[in-house]
Formats: C-alpha cells, structure tokens, sequence
C-alpha cells in the first residue's frame, strides 16, 4: 500500500467535499429557485462533467491554468507558479469534475420543498439564514449526507483529471488511483490489488452510508 498516495488521496477528497459543499449549497438554491432559461444552461453546464471523457476536462484545465491563458498568467503573476501540477490545481481540478454530484442531489432537494412554507415563514418575519437554518437544512439534511459522500467517492476515484492535472510526482499529486496505474505498470498485480481492494472496500461503504441513511425515517422539525 502506498500510503503517501492514501494520505494525499483522503487529504484531497476532503477538501474537495468541503469546498464543493460551500460553493454547491446556494448554487443549487438558485437552480432550484426558478425555471429560467438561464438557470437550465447553468445546470447543464455543472452536469457536463458527467459525460464528457475526464481527459477532456483534464486538458482543457492544464492549458487553463498554464501560461497560454490569460488566467494561467495571472494565476502565475499573483502566486509566482503555474497551478498545474501542484496539489491546489488537483483540487480545481476535482472540484470542477464533482461538481454535479454536490450539486445535483441538492437541487432535487431545494426544489422538493413546498415553496408556501418558505412563504409563510418569511410572512412572519423570519430571515432567509433563519429559513435555511430551521426549514431548507433539516428537510435536506439527507441530500446533503448523500451529496458529501458521493463527492468524497468520487474524487478518491479519480483517475484521467488528476492525471492531466497533476502528473504522476510521488507525495505531491499521486493519488491512490494513479499509483495502482503504476503499480500495475510495473507488474506489481499484489500491491495493485491490495490497493485496489482498498478503493472498492472504500467505496462500498461510501454506498451504504448513502443507503442506509435512505431507508430511515425522515425526523419531524
């Protein structure tokens, strides 16, 4: 088992969970809040991560944040070096490709709310964090277990983003996926399948918290 990889690897996908979750919670409130034109090319957008091939994404991320964009430039001027393989550009990196999976159960979540609740809970004066808090939050809070798990997955699975991303640099951008690629590259098949092992065993227990939380009662507010 590399565990400089497993450490970078949990270190990354929690980050990543927990700055999707900041950035996913009032995106999907806006998605949710309307059926504007606008509102479905944004959802569109957010959700192209889920059909376009991760080396697509993962290219057209490393010549972003390089020098021959003028975001890669002033990226570059403001930190003093390019974000591509750094850890920080993993981070962009992943968050960008799991995206959707933060932001899609919360949409359905939003959206699954009875508006006239909010309604009447503004009526008699409540503010909209004093909304979020007491209403939108506990009839959500399952969408938001299942939007952190599938996102933490997620990203520990990554493998063609990260790639691009980040290269292959041990202790700074190999993630558990990449070194079963080199493990495997090497013919190394014992430790790629007790790292391997390792991602599923992980995986499927990420599965059965979304799952079992599922099956209980929603708690009354």
């Amino acid at each position: 088992m590399d565990f400089a990889a497993l450490g970078l690897t949990l270190r990354l996908a929690s980050l990543t969970t927990l700055c999707l979750l900041l950035v996913a919670t009032p995106l999907a409130a806006w998605i949710a809040s309307g059926h504007s034109i606008t509102r479905r090319i944004v959802q569109a957008t957010v959700a192209l991560p889920l059909v376009l091939p991760p080396t697509v994404l993962g290219f057209y991320l490393l010549v972003g944040l390089g020098p021959a964009t003028a975001l890669g430039r002033t990226l570059i001027t403001l930190i003093g070096h390019p974000l591509a393989f750094t850890f920080w550009g993993l981070l962009i990196g992943s968050m960008i490709y799991s995206l959707p999976f933060a932001v899609q159960p919360l949409v359905v979540a939003f959206a699954s709310i009875d508006p006239a609740t909010i309604n009447v809970a503004r009526v008699l004066g409540a503010s909209p964090w004093i909304v979020f808090r007491r209403i939108t939050l506990p009839l959500s809070r399952m969408s938001f277990v299942t939007a952190a798990v599938l996102t933490f997955a997620h990203t520990v699975g990554e493998f063609g983003v990260v790639l691009m991303v980040g290269g292959d640099i041990p202790g700074v951008t190999r993630t558990l996926s990449i070194s079963i690629f080199d493990q495997v590259q090497e013919l190394r098949y014992s430790d790629a399948n007790l790292t391997a092992a390792a991602l599923l065993a992980l995986s499927f227990a990420a599965l059965l918290i979304v799952y079992g939380r599922s099956r209980r009662r929603p708690e009354l507010v």
